[in-house]
């Protein structure tokens, strides 16, 4: 196998790969073994017909396009690493000589890692956060507590309130026709929390028990279901029921029911404590993304589309990963939201090309400020990762490789780049 390089401008790179003769004969004599045993040749027993007679029969080409397959990732993972090049996406590959008793010659286009020429990188600005909590704070805190605890009681002597949860029979009509899903029986509808259409459950408010009333609303526009967007409904409603929610009493008792502490000023403080932890790790974050994006805006880079298109995909892949941790796929995602895969992958573009200009800077200042890792860091970082994982440490190095740890002790590196850039901004 050998291979040339052309520099095509603009970050792109061509490399020309050729392997020989010999090469392209053992993948056809391969793809033959592979597919003898799926073709009919007259006169002779399935799989045991001649590779001369199948290639007479169906084009000398017959076995080139499996050929190829066995050939191109090999020949072309050797000449990426054998070029020295930083190669940041896929290969668009083109076969340009495919001929039996020829070598077999094929181009791969690739983007190649951009340089950047840093501007100012220390002493960027930033806006000062107000991390400060307030008692409003504070007290929404505890009624979230108190709803968590609350407990639910049966109302018989009035009509339905805001905030009372009634079970409803329903059944819905457009155009005096009931739709499908539009029917339920001893539904529990919680008044004011909008989780039915439109005012719903406002038209609900002051009904009593047992009586029957007409509800009508308009489905919006952006609907799942294409047949009722935007049109107007009627529900017919019933009443069964009416329960109320009692929340506890704000007091000494409560504190101890639902935390560590003895007293409702202790707990009031754990929970002023914790919120102003929250408000200094998002304050700290927000400092981090306002200075990495200012120190962007000041640094030059050409950033090739194919790099881009790459980081779309490296992007979608974690997103379909995260729905399959929650039981769905992507494919199901997208129906359900009712986008298309080009859609998709469009509106992953701006943050896409954020995080390659991101990375690209932060990696440039590692080298420009000399930021190492220790061996005991990478140490400390592996145990975190065992810790985390569940795993032995020993496990955790040994599916580790070279590579993986390069790029672990580079996302360290980074890190630390994150943090002096942090450091040496000026907050206003």
């Amino acid at each position: 196998m050998s291979f040339q390089v052309e520099d095509l401008g603009k970050n792109m790179v061509k490399l020309t790969i050729e392997a020989t003769a010999e090469d392209f004969e053992k993948a056809l004599e391969k793809a033959y073994h592979k597919n003898k045993g799926r073709i009919n040749v007259q006169g002779f027993r399935k799989g045991k017909a001649p590779r001369a007679i199948i290639e007479k029969m169906y084009g000398a080409g017959v076995f080139y396009e499996d050929a190829a397959n066995e050939i191109i990732p090999e020949a072309y993972d050797a000449a990426a690493k054998e070029s020295g090049l930083e190669i940041v996406s896929r290969p668009s590959i083109d076969v340009t000589q495919v001929e039996k008793g020829k070598s077999f010659i094929f181009t791969a286009e690739v983007a190649v890692k951009p340089a950047v020429t840093l501007g100012q990188y220390k002493g960027i600005e930033v806006e000062k956060a107000d991390i400060a909590v307030s008692e409003e704070e504070v007290t929404a805190e505890l009624d979230r507590a108190r709803e968590q605890n609350s407990r639910t009681v049966t109302v018989e002597d009035r009509a339905v309130a805001m905030g009372d949860i009634a079970t409803i029979d329903y059944e819905g009509f457009t155009d005096g026709v009931a739709f499908e899903g539009g029917k339920g029986t001893n539904h529990e509808l919680e008044i004011g929390s909008h989780s039915f259409i439109d005012t719903f459950e406002d038209q609900l408010v002051g009904k009593n028990i047992g009586e029957e009333c007409e509800v009508n609303v308009t489905f919006p526009q952006e609907y799942h279901a294409p047949e009722l967007a935007g049109k107007p409904a009627m529900f017919k409603v019933t009443v069964k029921g009416i329960k109320m929610k009692e929340l506890p009493e704000l007091d000494d008792d409560f504190a101890q029911d639902v935390s560590e502490y003895d007293t409702l000023e202790e707990y009031k403080e754990s929970i002023r404590k914790e919120i102003a932890g929250k408000k200094e790790k998002e304050a700290k974050s927000v400092k981090e993304d306002a200075v990495i994006e200012k120190i962007v805006e000041n640094a030059q880079m050409d950033i090739p589309q194919p790099m881009v298109e790459t980081q779309k995909r490296q992007m979608a892949d974690e997103f379909a990963q995260r729905l399959r941790m929650q039981g769905l796929s992507l494919e199901q995602y997208m129906q359900f939201t009712g986008i298309t895969p080009q859609k998709f992958l469009e509106t992953l573009e701006p943050q896409a090309l954020k995080r390659i200009q991101s990375r690209l800077v932060l990696e440039e200042i590692v080298k420009a400020e000399n930021i190492t890792i220790s061996d005991e860091e990478l140490e400390d970082e592996m145990k975190r990762m065992a810790e985390n994982y569940n795993m032995e440490l020993d496990k955790v190095k040994e599916m580790l490789g070279e590579d993986e740890k390069k790029l672990l002790t580079t996302d360290l590196q980074v890190q630390k780049a994150i943090d002096f850039v942090a450091g040496q901004a000026v907050e206003a």
